[in-house]
C-alpha cells in the first residue's frame, strides 16, 4: 500500500492549499540536514585539530556553530532524539518516547516504526532474530515500516505542504528509525538492511524500487570490506587522548577490543554487522546518499529540496569501546573524510553556495563507568537491571494491597509498565501502587529518581530541571507508570546479553548535549555559547525558507542566522 502520495498530496495540500514553494535567488536550493547518532556536543572541539579543513571544520569555521545546546527531554535514545530534530518538539507532543513502550491495547512492546500495514519492498530483509544485537528492533513482531507512530509533523512534512508536493524530500540512514523520523510522513525513508545486506524501504515509500536503487544494491558494495579490518587512520601518537583501560570494551564475535578490527568474510554471519559497528556503515550511507542526489536530481527544481543523511556508527562504536576510545575519535576521523567527500558531491551537482546545512545529533554518551571510577568519581557504577522488580517491592505490593508481582508488567527503559487490569481487579487505586513501588525502588543504590505518572500527570511534582525533562517525556497513552533516573554516570550496561562499554539515555547534561552547526548558503560565521535546544532547528529551518512550523514545535527560532538570509557573509 503506498497511501504516502495520497496523504501528503491530495488530502493536506487541499487543506492548505499552499502555493508552489519557488526558490529565488536568496533561498536555498537544497536543505542537508546531517544528523551524527550519538554525538556528544564537546567530542567535535576536542578531536578538530585531526579533523580536514573540508570536513567538520567546514562546517565549525565557516558556518554557525552553537555549542551549548541540549535537549529538554529525559529519555534521550536514538528516535526520542530523531523525532525532536525533525519535528521540533519533545516527546510528549510527538508521542515517540522511546526506542519501545508497551501498547496496552495489544499488551505487548512495540517497536517505534513498526508497522504492519506497510511491508518491506524486498523480501527477507526484516530484521534476524539470530544474528541482530539491536534488542530493540528484536522487539518488532513484524518487517513492516513507517512514520505512522509520529503524532506531529516535520519540517520535511512542512516543506512538501508548502510547495504542493514538488520539494524532494528523502532521507538516508543505517538505522530504519534514523530515517523515518526525518522524513516525516511525506518524504521518502532508506535503510540498510543486514539481513539482506543492501538499502531497502516499505511500501508505504514505493510500489518498487527505483532503477538507480536496484542498481547500487546489485553492485554489492558492502563485498569491498570483505575479509578487510577497520585499522587506526593516523599514527598512533597522533590520537588525542591515552586510554586509561581496553578491559572494558567489547570484543564482539570476534571485531576484537583493540585494533585492527577484523569484518571477516561476506559470508559470515556478522559480516553486515561488523560494518555498521564501524566506519564502513557510514561511507556506505554516504555512498548511497551521494547515488540518490545525483540520481533523483536533488538542487535542480524550482523549489528547495531535502535531504537528510543520519550516520549511525558513532552510536554502536561508543556503545562497545566507550567516546574517550581510540575507536570513537578514529571513527570521528573517517567520519570526517567521508563528509568531505559528500559536500564535494554536493557543491558539483547543487553547489554549496546554495545548500543549506544543519548539523546535530540525537543524543550525547557518557564516559564508560569503570573510567569515570578510576578518575575518582567513586559512585559512578553499572546498574544490575534484575533489581529493579525485586523482592521489597513485591512484598510491598502484598503487605499493602494484596497483590503478587503479577501486577507489575515489565521493566523497559526507562518506564516501569504496571498491569492496570490485575490492579483494577483488587479494587485499588493505580495512583496508590506507583507510589509505593517508586518508594522501593527509589531505596536502590543508583538510582536518583523514580517518578510516577501520576504525579506528572497531576503536576505534583517540584520545580526542578530534571522533572521538567520528565514531563516533556510524558506521553499519557505510551508512558510507563514510573520513570526511573539512575544516578550521573550509573546505567545498565546489559544489551540482550551483550557486556557493552556505554549508554545513554539519562537526563545528564553528558547526554543531552549535542552539537547544532549551520553552515552553507547565506549563514554567517560565528560561534554561539548561548543556551539553545536541538527543538530549535525544525521552526529556523521553516522561518528561514518562509514556511509553516511543524504542527507541534515548540522551539525557537535561532535569530542569529537572520542576519545571513539573502546576504553574502565574509
Amino acid at each position: 500500500m503506498c497511501k504516502h502520495h495520497t496523504f501528503a498530496i491530495a488530502t493536506i495540500a487541499l487543506l492548505f492549499s499552499s502555493i508552489s514553494l519557488a526558490t529565488p535567488n536568496n533561498q536555498p536550493k537544497l536543505v542537508l540536514q546531517i544528523t551524527v547518532d550519538g554525538l556528544r556536543g564537546d567530542l567535535l572541539q576536542r578531536y578538530q585539530h585531526n579533523f580536514k579543513a573540508d570536513g567538520f571544520r567546514y562546517l565549525m569555521e565557516q558556518g554557525t556553530h552553537y555549542t551549548n545546546a541540549h535537549y529538554q527531554h529525559t529519555n534521550t535514545e536514538t528516535i526520542v532524539g530523531h523525532v525532536s530534530l525533525a519535528t521540533g518538539a519533545p516527546p510528549s507532543v510527538h508521542g515517540m518516547v522511546g526506542n519501545v513502550w508497551y501498547d496496552r491495547q495489544q499488551a505487548r512492546l512495540v517497536y517505534n516504526v513498526e508497522d504492519a500495514d506497510y511491508a518491506l519492498l524486498s523480501a527477507g530483509a526484516g530484521v534476524d532474530q539470530s544474528s541482530e544485537i539491536d534488542p530493540t528492533q528484536k522487539a518488532a513482531q513484524q518487517d513492516g515500516r513507517s512514520p505512522t507512530p509520529i503524532l506531529a509533523t516535520t519540517f520535511s512534512d512542512e516543506l512538501t505542504f508548502a510547495s504542493n508536493g514538488a520539494a524532494k524530500v528523502f532521507a538516508v540512514s543505517i538505522k530504519d528509525r534514523g530515517a523515518i523520523s526525518l522524513a516525516g510522513h511525506t518524504g521518502k525513508a532508506f535503510w540498510f538492511s543486514k539481513a539482506k545486506s543492501e538499502f531497502v524501504t516499505s511500501d508505504y515509500y514505493y510500489q518498487s524500487y527505483p532503477d538507480w536503487v536496484t542498481d547500487w544494491n546489485q553492485q554489492q558494495q558492502p563485498k569491498q570490506y570483505s575479509n578487510q579490518s577497520w585499522q587506526l587512520s593516523l599514527a598512533k601518537e597522533k590520537y588525542t587522548l591515552n586510554e586509561i583501560s581496553q578491559q572494558h570494551k567489547l570484543d564482539f564475535a570476534g571485531f576484537a577490543r583493540t585494533f585492527p578490527h577484523p569484518y571477516g568474510p561476506a559470508s559470515f554471519k556478522y559480516f553486515t554487522t561488523m560494518l555498521t559497528l564501524s566506519p564502513a556503515g557510514d561511507e556506505l550511507t554516504s555512498d548511497f546518499a551521494q547515488t540518490l542526489l545525483i540520481n533523483e536530481g536533488l538542487g535542480k527544481g524550482r523549489t528547495t529540496d531535502y535531504l537528510a543523511i543520519s550516520f549511525s556508527s558513532n552510536d554502536y562504536v561508543i556503545h562497545l569501546y566507550g567516546p574517550n576510545s581510540l575507536e570513537s575519535e578514529d571513527n570521528l576521523i573517517r567520519l570526517d573524510s567521508t563528509l568531505a567527500k559528500l559536500f564535494k558531491t554536493i557543491d558539483k551537482h547543487v553547489g554549496l553556495a546554495n545548500t543549506l546545512i544543519v548539523l546535530s545529533a540525537d543524543h550525547g554518551v557518557p564516559e564508560i563507568t569503570p573510567n569515570s571510577q578510576q578518575l575518582g568519581l567513586k559512585q559512578a557504577q553499572y546498574f544490575d537491571a534484575n533489581q529493579i522488580i525485586n523482592q521489597q517491592a513485591i512484598a510491598r505490593l502484598k503487605r499493602d494491597f494484596g497483590l503478587d508481582e503479577k501486577a507489575i508488567r515489565l521493566y523497559t527503559q526507562p518506564y516501569i509498565y504496571l498491569d492496570h487490569d490485575v490492579i483494577a481487579k483488587q479494587k485499588v487505586a493505580i495512583a496508590d501502587v506507583q507510589q509505593a513501588i517508586a518508594e522501593e525502588v527509589a531505596n536502590l543504590a543508583g538510582i536518583a529518581h523514580a517518578i510516577t505518572s501520576s504525579d506528572i500527570a497531576h503536576n505534583r511534582l517540584a520545580n526542578t530541571r530534571v522533572v521538567e525533562l520528565v514531563k516533556n517525556n510524558y506521553h499519557p497513552r505510551r508512558s510507563g507508570d514510573i520513570y526511573l533516573i539512575f544516578e550521573p554516570r550509573t546505567y545498565i550496561n546489559d544489551m540482550d546479553g551483550l557486556t557493552i562499554a556505554s549508554t545513554h539515555g539519562s537526563p545528564w547534561r553528558y547526554d543531552t548535549h549535542v552539537p547544532v552547526i549551520f553552515a552553507g548558503h547565506h549563514i554567517p560565521r560565528q560561534t554561539i555559547n548561548r543556551d539553545i535546544t536541538p527543538y530549535d532547528i525544525a521552526p529556523t529551518l521553516s522561518n528561514y525558507l518562509g514556511i509553516t512550523l511543524p504542527s507541534g514545535t515548540t522551539g525557537k527560532v535561532l535569530t542569529e542566522l537572520k542576519q545571513g538570509a539573502g546576504t553574502n557573509q565574509p
